[in-house]
């Protein structure tokens, strides 16, 4: 029964879609890459497929589920879908300090997420590449003001060398969602647990390993609802 429910508490992780914008060459997929301990890689090969890396993270003695997804090149034709930005609780904007093109993009990706997403998620603006400080050209003033145009938390950073800080600043953006929307959280994940609840009471024969599930679902503590009639 152990390892049952062991199996399936997976399931019951409230999911925060975190995508990362901006253009070609700003170090996106690195930055996802040291987010999740990944080996960085120096070439600045576009990514040509789309994806996304999950990982799990303890915030306040609750484990969440993170989608990091990638723009998977489509960026190069400014070509963002929306099937990409949809649905997404985080939103890091990233440009590279030594391309101001890179930075002056910053409005197109901006505009394009809002319209689809409006103001409802947590926005961050990262200025990567910090650790080329010979080649800088946007000095980090230039980089705050923007994040306060945009209503953004701002960040300078290097997914070369400092990969530990980047996972820290992503954590930080999870608690920033998470006490935004404290209420919505909650009734979500509560949401997502009673249907996984219900979707096991229907497929497992052993009540008692059913009604073990309802410990996952906070409010289910105190309500029998989700539990199968004798």
């Amino acid at each position: 029964m152990i390892g049952f429910l062991r199996k399936k508490q997976k399931f019951l992780l409230m999911n925060i879609k975190v995508i990362i914008i901006g253009s070609s060459g700003t170090g996106k997929s690195n930055i996802i890459k040291a987010a999740t301990n990944k080996p960085f890689d120096d070439d600045n090969n576009t990514t040509l497929a789309s994806s996304f890396v999950s990982k799990s993270i303890n915030i306040d003695k609750k484990k969440y589920n993170l989608e990091l997804w990638d723009t998977a090149g489509q960026e190069k034709f400014k070509s963002l879908t929306k099937i990409f930005i949809v649905d997404s609780k985080i939103v890091i904007f990233v440009y590279d300090v030594t391309q101001r093109k890179t930075f002056e993009e910053l409005d197109f990706w901006i505009k394009r997420t809002k319209e689809i997403l409006g103001e409802y998620p947590v926005y961050a603006l990262f200025g990567n590449k910090k650790d080329l400080l010979l080649d800088k050209v946007i000095e980090e003033e230039e980089g705050k003001k923007k994040a306060e145009e945009i209503g953004a938390y701002f960040k300078l950073t290097s997914a070369k060398n400092e990969r530990d800080k980047i996972n820290e600043y992503i954590n930080e953006l999870v608690k920033i969602y998470i006490n935004k929307y404290k209420s919505n959280v909650s009734e979500t994940f509560h949401r997502e647990a009673s249907f996984t609840i219900q979707y096991i009471s229907k497929n497992k024969k052993n009540t008692t390993e059913r009604l073990e599930l309802n410990k996952y679902c906070p409010k289910c503590r105190k309500n029998t609802t989700h539990k199968e009639k004798k």
